[in-house]
């Protein structure tokens, strides 16, 4: 095989998808309850993504952020305006966001450090590892950059002091299994913050774009950060992060300061305000809400399920066996697509154009492998 061996990959292969289905090199159909790890909110080859791509190639692929394209500045314009933000840095992943939020911030209060939390996942890239304090991740890397303090979440409004320069955190914690926070701690960091004059981080990457039944997860939190960095459901299935800056830290960065070659581009832009188009909406954003509901309760009443909890359809269930063989034997055996975040949590991560239909399909395969 000449791939890298960094995947533990399921010996499948996918060559087609539509809606909330994917169809493998036999032909099989396996109902999508991971969307590609939160990209695929609107399932795979919306109509409207893909009329848009296809226009836009035929248009204009590339031309560098040495010049303006129209879907770009189209995209940036509607960011701001649908959220605090003053202005947007574009680029191609989660952890490009967070790389630029990390200079942006250090350049904001120069050798200050960064709070994160414990369980945070921020990303692979050497700054976004460094403020992802998950022992396994990091230590083959070491040394790593410096500057980073790892606190328990609940103790990050009390880690804040005058050598902060921010505090970076997921509003709900992705990769280490759906781990929720009230709106009462995030405003009491946010308040830590205000108090020392720091900035405050969200790492929307997992939960924007209409993941949790908002726009953004901190909607609904009451809580409005400095910046917020965004990727995975942009896109509407294509490669695209942003960093959303607002006002305190509008004026930190200048021409020369950050770039990237490729972000921005007019086809990832054109997709992106397609996704927009899609689910900024309030009805939609009411059923991801709904859809919700009947997946959580739906879980809490499978054998061997102990606890759920989540928000929208970004959903983890801990169980009483082990959940990385459960996922496989759900995938391999009964067609369903999930993951396993930790030795006994699945997590669940569907499409938002998810229907009661697909919740209820979904759950009779999980049980079947879950008996």
């Amino acid at each position: 095989m000449s791939l890298a061996n960094t995947y533990a990959r399921y010996p499948v292969e996918f060559v087609g998808g539509a809606g909330m289905w994917l169809t493998d090199a036999q032909g099989d159909a396996y109902l999508d309850f991971l969307s590609g790890i939160a990209v695929n909110n609107l399932g795979h080859c919306h109509p409207a993504v893909v009329d848009a791509v296809q226009r836009q190639a035929a248009t204009l692929l590339h031309v560098s952020n040495l010049f303006y394209n129209e879907p770009n500045v189209t995209l940036a314009a509607r960011l701001c305006d649908r959220s605090f933000g003053e202005s947007v840095f574009f680029c191609n992943s989660g952890a490009e966001a967070n790389e630029a939020a990390i200079k942006l911030v250090r350049k904001f209060r120069p050798r200050g450090d960064l709070v994160v939390a414990l369980n945070g996942f921020h990303g692979r890239t050497y700054g976004a590892l460094s403020a992802t304090p998950q022992e396994s991740k990091q230590a083959p890397f070491a040394p790593l950059v410096p500057g980073f303090r790892a606190v328990d979440a609940t103790d990050a409004a009390a880690a804040v002091d005058a050598d902060t320069a921010a505090v970076l955190i997921e509003p709900i914690q992705g990769e280490s299994g759906v781990n929720v926070f009230d709106a009462e701690l995030l405003a009491s960091i946010r308040a830590a913050c205000d108090a020392v004059g720091a900035a405050l981080v969200f790492d929307e990457v997992q939960t924007g774009m209409g993941r949790t039944g908002s726009l953004w997860a901190h909607e609904q939190l009451g809580v409005v950060p400095d910046a917020m960095t965004l990727a995975k459901g942009l896109g509407g299935g294509l490669p695209i992060g942003a960093l959303v800056i607002g006002p305190k830290l509008q004026s930190v960065f200048a021409p020369g300061d950050h770039g990237s070659t490729f972000a921005g581009g007019p086809l990832v832009s054109a997709a992106a305000n397609v996704a927009l188009d899609v689910i900024d909406d309030e009805a939609f954003l009411a059923h991801v809400r709904e859809m919700g509901e009947r997946l959580t309760e739906g879980l809490r009443e499978l054998p061997g399920v102990v606890s759920v909890r989540g928000r929208g359809l970004m959903v983890a269930a801990e169980i009483d066996g082990p959940a990385p063989e459960i996922a496989k034997r759900a995938l391999l055996e009964h067609k369903l697509i999930i993951n396993a975040t930790g030795p006994t949590t699945l997590r669940f991560l569907p499409p938002l154009i998810t229907e009661s239909e697909h919740i209820d399909e979904a759950l009779n395969r999980l049980s079947a492998a879950l008996s």
